[in-house]
């Protein structure tokens, strides 16, 4: 009998030309078969190998596949086609969770109790007519020109009337009443940062100056604001608050130094000890008429803050502030005819005349009683907010035209 091949060759060599280590290695007789008995013996190490490795499927008559259901990329297809489908019901679902349901659901639970779905009544203070201030404090001028007297200063977020405009400034008026030009760029007609109903919280500054930041922690800083003034803020975290701002973005402000009220609530009036300390904190600040702030006061803006933060809320004027509170009865010595020091307690208000006109009863400055024989009150270079000692023989004592007192003791 004639041999096809080489034995050892043929034990080596796999379908693909290498060793194939997983088929068995039969040994080929050089001759045919002998008897019977060797057949057999082949025929079970046939049937024992089967075994191993299960009879031969017909894929279509055992689990019903095609050829197209065995092919490689008939199933890349099916998978594409599977990721596509998966895609599009999750972004149906976004759309129903975020968008349909919220405007769905009211819908059913109108009129119940359910807190989530409870129609909050909103109630708008400004309109079109307004605008709202968007820098830390603005100027206002008797005139449209950056060289004419200052007539107040009105402080970030704060909404004011639009009266019109002339050329880069705005006539507007302050919900008390003032009347001023300010430029233009320093004004928003954005609104929704200074509606109550849209809101939370409210939250007045109680510091002389508080930063508001990007981020709730290790964010940059966006700007400054000063005392007195209103913020609004809808979340409210452990020592911080997300703030709305004018024009629309948001920011964070620590707590401290902050007080926090009801949207449309008022903050209730403390002891004079409180104006006092809050007074106090701008002693060496720099003087600017009718400033309001840190970075520029004057004593009838200082009056003005420090009132409005601790409840008793004041005009900006010093005409005005004249007329607030109750008149205190001075107290002279009998036998001497010097005033009583001890008469003008911490938190009054001194009006003074100009010393240059001894008759005159038009207010020429103010001061502060923070101690007896004490008040804070402009140096006298006119530069700095400083305390001052005076007794019965100052010349102070002689300028007087009226003391007034606008807190409780």
């Amino acid at each position: 009998m004639k041999k096809s091949g080489n034995k050892e060759t043929r034990a080596k060599k796999s379908l693909f030309g290498k060793k194939d280590d997983i088929m068995p290695e039969f040994e080929l007789k050089d001759r045919g078969v002998r008897n019977i008995g060797d057949a057999a013996r082949f025929l079970d190490d046939q049937n024992d190998y089967s075994k191993d490795f299960g009879e031969p499927e017909d894929l279509r008559e055992k689990w019903g596949l095609g050829v197209k259901d065995i092919a490689a990329g008939n199933r890349k297809k099916k998978t594409i086609f599977r990721g596509l489908t998966a895609l599009a019901v999750t972004v149906v679902m976004i759309v129903a969770v975020f968008y349909a349901l919220p405007r769905i659901l009211p819908g059913f639970f109108k009129g119940t109790n359910i807190e989530l779905f409870v129609e909050k009544d909103v109630t708008y203070d400004y309109d079109d007519s307004y605008r709202v201030v968007k820098d830390m404090a603005v100027s206002v001028m008797s005139e449209p020109d950056p060289a004419s007297e200052y007539v107040t200063q009105v402080l970030f977020n704060e909404p004011v009337r639009y009266e019109g405009e002339e050329g880069d400034y705005t006539l507007i008026t302050t919900m008390d009443g003032i009347s001023g030009y300010v430029k233009s760029s320093s004004l928003t007609s954005d609104t929704a940062s200074v509606e109550p109903d849209l809101h939370e919280y409210k939250l007045i500054v109680s510091d002389t100056s508080k930063n508001i930041m990007t981020h709730a922690s290790q964010g940059t800083l966006i700007t400054r604001v000063a005392m007195n003034t209103v913020l609004y803020a809808d979340v409210k975290r452990d020592g911080v608050y997300q703030v709305a701002l004018p024009g629309g973005d948001m920011g964070w402000i620590g707590s401290s130094g902050v007080i926090e009220i009801g949207p449309r609530e008022e903050i209730e009036e403390v002891s004079t000890r409180y104006f006092v300390s809050s007074a106090l904190s701008f002693v060496n600040s720099s003087y600017l008429p009718r400033g309001i702030t840190m970075n520029g006061m004057s004593i009838e803006g200082l009056v003005y803050v420090c009132s409005s933060v601790n409840g008793v809320e004041m005009p900006r004027t010093a005409q005005e502030q004249m007329d607030m509170g109750e008149e205190v009865e001075l107290q002279y010595d009998v036998v001497t005819g010097d005033l009583m020091i001890d008469s003008i307690i911490p938190g009054d208000i001194l009006f003074l005349r100009s010393p240059y006109m001894d008759s005159n009863t038009q207010i020429y400055e103010m001061a502060i009683c923070t101690d007896t024989g004490t008040l804070l009150m402009v140096s006298g270079s006119g530069t700095t907010i400083r305390l001052t000692s005076f007794d019965a023989d100052s010349e102070l004592c002689e300028r007087i035209i009226c003391v007034r007192r606008y807190f409780s003791q």
